[in-house]
């Protein structure tokens, strides 16, 4: 006689998934392929996750993490998150062919900062040391005219000096409830300090959190698929937490899932970094249904339809 299969309620977030930045930074890998064919290189990953690098590298993009891996005679794309000025400087010095896959969004920030330095601003900039993002962001500016803080704690050992006009700018993949926190201790020891005209906070990131929210309220666990480099997909473990779901995790794909952790799991949410292709999505409701009786259903707090443009190199 088979034993009855314990029922499991599947809700995805919606939107989840990738977003319009990294849609963009992958097609331009892509087409850079077909254009100049392989190999192409790319500095640095595209997108933070493994399962799209080794699709790519399948195709023909060979990963490095300087230019100097790189030959002079061969394209090189930079990834998504965006490069110091000093990349691209050293990449015409090389007469180098490159394309700039940085997200548009991420480029506005860029934007932000140098325009806060040509005004004399000094700018606090509210990111993850060491991130890919921070570093390109930091690297738009001389040293010295940018810092970082992290934390409002960190807000508090800030020794900047009083004659000196100051703005603030943030990596476009954080916490919305942790950075409108540090900006609110920035503003109240600085309150002459500028920020931005709309929040760099992207929308993807935004939607993608309040969409965890959402599912958070109405699940006994939170399955969040990403790299564990993706600052975004470790902030929806965060965000479901802090929503009342302390039972969350972050997989970079199925064949991670701990199965014991989903013991006495009726409603599980699932969601996907902005960087997790759907393919991910599907292996882990296939990997569920061969051990329990599924059904899925979605939660869907906002519709997507952005798109950006390629570069002109490739766009025709």
């Amino acid at each position: 006689m088979t034993a009855t299969r314990r029922e499991l309620t599947i809700r995805l977030a919606g939107p989840r998934g990738f977003c319009a930045g990294v849609d963009r930074a992958i097609l331009i890998v892509e087409r850079a392929l077909e254009k100049f064919g392989a190999p192409v290189y790319v500095r640095h990953e595209i997108v933070h996750n493994r399962f799209v690098v080794e699709s790519l590298q399948e195709k023909g993009a060979v990963f490095v993490e300087e230019l100097d891996e790189a030959p002079i005679d061969r394209p090189i794309v930079f990834s998504a998150h965006g490069v110091p000025k000093s990349v691209p400087a050293d990449a015409e010095a090389r007469q180098m062919i490159y394309v700039d896959a940085t997200c548009p969004l991420v480029s506005k920030v860029h934007r932000e900062v140098e325009r806060h330095h040509m005004a004399d601003h000094i700018v606090v900039l509210i990111g993850h040391a060491g991130h890919p993002e921070v570093i390109g962001t930091m690297g738009q500016v001389p040293d010295g005219s940018i810092v970082l803080v992290e934390t409002v704690d960190d807000v508090a050992t800030l020794n900047l000096p009083d004659n000196v006009p100051l703005a603030y700018a943030t990596q476009t993949t954080l916490s919305v409830d942790d950075t409108a926190a540090i900006v609110d201790a920035l503003r109240a020891r600085y309150p002459h300090i500028a920020g931005p005209k709309r929040e760099d906070i992207c929308y993807a990131t935004t939607n993608r959190q309040a969409a965890v929210r959402a599912l958070a309220a109405e699940s006994d666990a939170v399955l969040v698929i990403g790299a564990p480099n993706s600052s975004n997909s470790r902030r929806l473990v965060e965000v479901a937490r802090v929503a009342g779901c302390p039972k969350a995790t972050l997989v970079q794909r199925a064949s991670e899932i701990d199965w014991a952790w989903l013991d006495g799991v009726r409603n599980l949410g699932v969601s996907a970094g902005a960087s997790a292709p759907e393919i991910l999505v599907d292996e882990v409701i296939e990997a569920c249904r061969a051990r329990f009786d599924v059904t899925v259903g979605e939660i869907i707090v906002a519709e997507e339809d952005v798109e950006f443009k390629l570069p002109r190199l490739l766009a025709s």
